[in-house]
């Protein structure tokens, strides 16, 4: 009988073949196979009449004689699920619950199985369909039913099997039905079968993390009740079970144990002492799931836990380890043999304590990872504990003591920006301090690892290893001969995987990386060959592992930087003939292709002089891998790192071919090959300069112009860059194309958006125009052609130049009046008379002005005179762009000559107090451009002048001036610095503010020698925290959160004090909330917003840099304030959710529920009708921004099981607007995964 399609009236074909119930059963099976396959089609529609025959039938084959179909026809359901109305899935179910209870095992088993393919294919209720909850209330009933009854043990384990899967995925749906299922749950746990009490505990977990609180709550007492004392009769298997299911609770729902935990937990410590290693097995997996699941309550408990998990992680009663270390002082040469024969005399099929030092070894790493605050107490106590049980005799528990140290070395890695200069003892310095001491313990317990037969074991010690360097770089040098032996042996492992071998120099690759070359140096004879021999290695993983150690090798034994300490003669040969072996191979994987052409570029980079006849078969190869499109971008930059080698190799034998090559790479598309091609290029032209062929030079600036443009600024400075290299190489080539280079330059020099790198190019370029002999370019010509744009601008009166184009010119003109010192002064005098001219239009002035700030340091005494008085005049012109040209003007060359403008500047400041806020910003670019010596003559005056404008009204001026007094201090910080203490104290509240915000200009992203000085002080500014006055406090935020921003380290070690004034700071203070009235209307003005919000703002940049320094909870307790507080507050918590979702799910989790009430009102508000389209605006942002956050949160795996979560997920759903809404927000997040982090400074 042939095979029917679906065809006509879809589905009718193949249905009538699995009818035919005489047909033999292979036909069955292969109609069967074909409905399949139709099924899986996306195309398929079915019409109500084939909808019910393909059940039907596929219902009728589930009892087939023959296996295979029955198995086939299961398999059906899953997209048949998809495809059929929501009745005929309820028929499926209802005909699988009754299998489920037929007497015959086979039919049993295959109405699970089905059960549980249909449950796994109905789509979750975050899709908005109602069926997959429908169809599970229809089954929960006849589950529960199923397993109250207890007549079959099989039927029963099945449905609970099932329920399980069913509250795993659909644990808030059935909220109705929780009650019941916990009631017939709850008796399973003293069923006398364990495969039962066992599901019945998994169940159990899934329960308590979507039920609600009032069923939560009658779960744990009952487990609490039912838990006898320790003393009391009671089965080791029942107490066992309560135990296991208090557990899978913790690992589940744990968050919602908090509560609980002061009852619980002394009686679990309790059962831990019994003589039952399951059950302390148990014991202690229930303490690691509340260790990270309520860090916060559990701190009462933690020294007593820790005791436990230090008795039990060495609880090996079957063992003697003393026989082993006797073994190991004899180090004789059956040492090994001897070793296998004591293991095996001491296995015991029913020795299970290696679980119990499991379990206690993933608690401590679970105790080690959530209390991060007792650090010190854990290199005390636990990392000597941890050290001695490396020798662990069963594989699986030494990998997890492995992980447990490895956490605790992470929690000891100094923050992003700690810095150890810093003079008083820090915690983070005595934690690193105790790690270097346990180095030598942790290298002595290792050694004989390192040589461990099980590839598992070495493993585990080079991942620790490789933890270690990275949290202390340096400290295994002195260790260097028992890691080298230990890397030798794996490299020459063949037996085991080759993952040991890759691991092995993976972890060689990191050593050189960290520890000084020296250490390597006495052990390169034994290394080499193994490497070399890895970098032969016929897989491709192994070959490519290995030639980036090799190169590394190169790279740190002998440095470019430094004299070489070691002869490379014995090695050279061998390594570059290692390496050509494998660049001259082309049937390579493109991995190691180019990572031997990176090798290559490296050996001859740092020891070509001593390749000898190798070099130039590598040079060519190199030449031959440029022209091949698939490993052109690698051997580009193995051509850079030849071109910038001190050596100067000679590369003449390929620089004719090369260059036309590289200048057709400056076409491509591809951005990486074109950013690599201007290094490559410009290294050559620096190096080579001189030596290439003028012909391949013009193929390659023919190829510039094109690339000068303002689509791709970082492309643009490089080429800029090797501009002005080929200039000074070669200026005849370069004479060419000055031309087009230079329209297309100063087309770029009119864009707002140029960045310094850019510009500082183009100077360097214009320099080396008229810096040849005779000049490329003439100067003048150079001059007349950047200040054009300004002049034709003035005279078509057409749209205005950016002010920021403006700098950039004037940056050009004073690089050329550098470059040509006896033009300077001629220039100098032209800008002053074109100042002072008053023909000349704004634009010119703002020029001039801004060409004099550069230029007048260059060009000398002479215009100076001059330049005092029109540049105190156009401090009173109509313009306000020539005021503040002026006004720059007069502080940049009044930094050149300060004895002169100095007392010049003080005296104008007195004498015009109209223009002092110009004045002011004249004197902040002196003081930043001059040089500290010469200023301090002048710093008490400046000071005094200083602070007695710290009472201005103007906000604006006090602003000016207290940079100007940060800049001030930086001339002289300890004598300058002790001095605020006295303003913070005496003065009056204006001037206490200006203090503060000076303070705030002292700190920069970058190290400082101030930096020492001023952590002494932060303590002292920090008090100003509790000032009467609202803008000093609102400023002492400002200058914490600069801090928190640019350099932790100043505050990580002071938090403890400041932060309870900075959480006063975010409450809402009543009194400072007054009405106005506005006509017939009274509006609420709240003056201490600001203060609120610099306070959140500060919380935020907390959580980016001092997360370890916080107590989380306590900070979640003033977010949860701001979720309710004004509009921008608002705002600040809601991203502060999100963050924190993503940083610490934990302690969110735990208070999950109160934290979407807020978010919740947030969504749902409406804006009063009649608003202003402004409020509509905010209300819009302020809903994206609470969707945001609770898409955040609902990335906490468990979020979605809460009671409450769930009601707001289906209240999101059902309302079309919130629905799309969260949608567009996923879609945002997947496509900008990081949308909320800032930058961690």
């Amino acid at each position: 009988m042939g095979r029917v399609r679906l065809r006509g009236r879809k589905g009718s074909g193949t249905v009538a073949e699995l009818g035919s119930g005489e047909s033999a059963s292979t036909s069955r099976f292969m109609a069967t196979s074909d409905l399949m396959s139709e099924l899986q089609k996306d195309s398929i529609q079915l019409d109500e009449d084939s909808e019910r025959k393909v059940v039907k039938m596929l219902l009728r084959l589930l009892e087939d004689k023959n296996g295979e179909v029955q198995n086939l026809a299961v398999k059906c359901l899953g997209p048949l699920v998809g495809k059929v109305k929501e009745y005929q899935v309820e028929t499926i179910v209802d005909a699988l619950c009754a299998n489920m209870r037929s007497d015959k095992e086979q039919l049993r088993d295959i109405a699970g199985i089905g059960l549980k393919t249909v449950l796994s294919e109905l789509p979750t209720a975050a899709t908005g369909s109602s069926l997959a909850s429908n169809v599970c209330r229809k089954i929960t009933g006849q589950l529960t039913s199923a397993i109250a009854q207890q007549e079959d043990v099989a039927v029963q384990l099945e449905a609970l099997d099932i329920l399980s899967d069913m509250l795993s995925r659909l644990g808030a749906p059935l909220g109705a039905f929780h009650a019941s299922l916990l009631h017939c749950l709850l008796p399973q746990l003293s069923s006398p079968r364990l495969a039962v009490r066992k599901r019945a505990v998994g169940a159990l977990g899934h329960l308590a993390a979507a039920c609600s609180t009032d069923l939560f709550v009658e779960l744990a007492d009952h487990l609490l009740d039912r838990l006898p004392g320790p003393r009391a009769p009671a089965s080791p298997a029942a107490i066992r079970t309560l135990i296991q299911c208090l557990g899978s609770i913790g690992r589940q729902a744990g968050h919602r144990l908090g509560a609980h935990l002061d009852r619980l937990v002394p009686l679990v410590e309790e059962f831990c002492n019994l003589d039952d290693d399951e059950l302390r097995e148990s014991c202690l997996q229930a303490f690691e799931a509340f260790l990270r699941k309520c860090p916060k309550e559990m701190a009462p408990h933690v020294p007593n836990v820790t005791s436990l998990c230090l008795q039990y992680i060495k609880h090996d009663p079957n063992y003697n380890y003393d026989s082993d270390e006797d073994e190991e002082q004899m180090e004789t040469e059956d040492s090994e043999f001897s070793e296998q024969e004591s293991e095996e005399e001491y296995s015991d099929d029913d020795d299970v304590s290696w679980k119990v030092r499991r379990a206690a070894a993933k608690c401590l790493a679970a105790l080690i990872d959530s209390r991060p605050d007792l650090l010190p107490d854990f290199h005390c106590a636990l990392a000597p504990a941890l050290i001695h049980r490396f020798k662990e005799r069963e594989e699986n528990v030494k990998a997890d003591v492995f992980g447990a140290y490895i956490v605790l070395l992470r929690q000891t890695r100094p923050p992003k920006g700690w810095m150890e200069v810093m003079e008083e003892p820090t915690q983070t310095g005595s934690n690193l301090q105790m790690l270097r001491g346990q180095v030598p313990l942790v290298m002595k317990a290792l050694q004989r690892q390192l040589k461990d037969r099980s590839a598992r074991a070495r493993q585990g010690c080079f991942s620790l290893l490789t933890e270690l360097a990275g949290v202390l770089p340096g400290s295994l040098a002195e260790h260097m001969p028992v890691l080298v032996a230990g890397i030798v042996f794996s490299l020459a492992d063949r037996s085991s995987s080759s993952t040991i071998r890759m691991d092995a120099l993976a972890f060689l690759q990191g050593l050189l990386g960290t520890e000084p070359a020296e250490a390597f140096q006495p052990h390169l004879p034994t290394l080499l060959p193994p490497v070399l021999a890895c970098v032969a290695d016929p897989f491709y993983k192994i070959a490519a592992e290995a030639l980036l150690v090799l190169q590394e090798l190169v790279r740190a034994l002998w440095p470019l930087d430094g004299p070489r300490k070691l002869d490379p003669e014995p090695y050279v040969g061998e390594m570059s003939a290692a390496t050509l072996a494998r660049l001259r191979a082309t049937d390579l994987d493109q991995e190691v292709k180019e990572r031997a052409i990176s090798c290559m570029g490296h050996l001859v980079g740092h020891l070509g002089d001593r390749l000898g006849d190798d070099l130039e078969p590598s040079l060519l190869l190199l030449l031959d891998r440029l022209r091949n499109e698939i490993t052109r971008l690698s051997a580009v930059k193995a051509l850079t790192l030849v071109a910038v080698s001190p050596l100067k190799i000679s590369l003449q034998p390929i620089l004719a071919e090369a260059l036309p090559i590289l200048a057709s790479f400056l076409r491509k598309n591809q951005r990486a090959l074109r950013l690599a091609t201007l290094a490559a290029l410009a290294a050559l032209a620096q190096s080579q300069g001189p030596g290439l062929p003028p012909s391949a030079v013009r193929a390659v600036l023919a190829e510039l112009p094109a690339l000068v443009s303002e689509s791709d600024m970082h492309v643009a400075q490089l080429a800029v860059d090797f501009l002005a290299t080929v200039t000074r190489a070669q200026p005849a080539s370069m004479a060419e194309v000055s031309g087009p280079v230079l329209a297309e330059l100063l087309r770029l020099l009119r864009s707002p958006l140029l960045p310094a790198g850019v510009l500082m190019a183009t100077e360097g370029f214009l320099q080396a125009l008229v810096g040849t002999r005779p000049p490329c370019v003439d100067y003048a010509k150079l001059i007349g052609l950047l200040t054009a744009p300004v002049y034709e601008q003035a005279a078509d009166g057409g749209p205005g130049l950016h002010k920021q184009v403006f700098h950039s010119l004037a940056r050009c003109v004073a690089a050329l009046a550098a470059a040509c010192p006896q033009e300077a002064a001629g220039t100098a005098n032209r800008l002053v008379g074109e100042a002072r001219s008053p023909s000349s239009s704004p634009g010119v002035k703002v020029l001039a002005f801004l060409s004099l700030a550069e230029v007048g340091q260059v060009a000398g005494p002479g215009p100076q005179r001059e330049l005092k008085a029109v540049l105190l005049e156009a401090l009173g012109s109509p313009s306000e762009d020539v005021r503040a040209a002026a006004s720059y003007a007069l502080g940049r060359v009044g930094a050149g000559n300060l004895p002169d403008f100095l007392p010049f500047l003080l005296g104008q400041m007195e004498a015009e107090p109209r223009r002092q806020y110009l004045l002011l910003h004249s004197l902040r670019e002196a003081l930043g451009a001059a040089q500290p010596d010469s200023l301090k003559p002048y710093a008490e005056d400046i000071w005094a002048l200083l602070f007695q404008r710290c009472e201005g009204a103007e906000e604006g001026t006090r602003g000016v001036v207290a940079e100007c007094i940060g800049k001030l201090v930086l001339v002289n910080p300890p004598f300058l610095l002790p001095r605020f203490r006295k303003q913070l104290a005496a003065g009056r509240p204006h001037t206490r503010c200006t203090a503060i915000t000076a303070a705030k200009y002292l700190i920069s992203d970058q190290p400082h020698p101030i930096d020492p000085l001023l952590k002494t002080f932060i303590g002292e500014f920090m008090e100003s925290l509790q000032d009467p006055d609202l803008n000093v406090r609102r400023a002492t935020l400002a200058f914490f959160n600069s801090a928190v921003h640019n350099k932790p380290s100043l505050v990580r070690d002071l938090l403890d004090d400041i932060l309870p004034f900075l959480y006063q700071e975010t409450k809402i203070r009543r009194d400072l909330i007054r009405e106005v009235e506005m006509g017939p209307f009274k509006h609420t003005v709240d003056d201490g917003l600001d203060v609120r919000k610099a306070a959140f703002e500060c919380m935020y940049s907390l959580l980016e840099s001092c997360l370890g320094q916080l107590d989380v909870c306590e900070f979640l307790n003033h977010v949860e304030d701001g979720l309710k507080d004004h509009y921008d507050i608002r705002m600040l918590t809601f991203i502060m959710l999100a963050r924190l979702a993503t940083l610490c799910p934990v302690p969110v989790l735990q208070r999950v529920d109160r934290l979407i009430e807020p978010l919740r009102a947030t969504c749902t508000a409406k804006v009063k009708a009649g608003s202003v389209k402004q409020e509509f605006e905010k209300q819009d942002e302020l809903k994206r921004s609470a969707m945001r956050a609770v898409a955040a949160l609902l990335t906490i795996p468990e979020v979605g099981k809460s009671p409450i979560m769930a009601d707001f997920s289906s209240q999101i759903r059902s309302n079309p607007e919130l629905a799309a809404l969260f949608e567009s927000i996923q879609k945002d997040s997947v496509s900008a995964p990081s949308t909320d982090s800032m930058e961690l400074s």
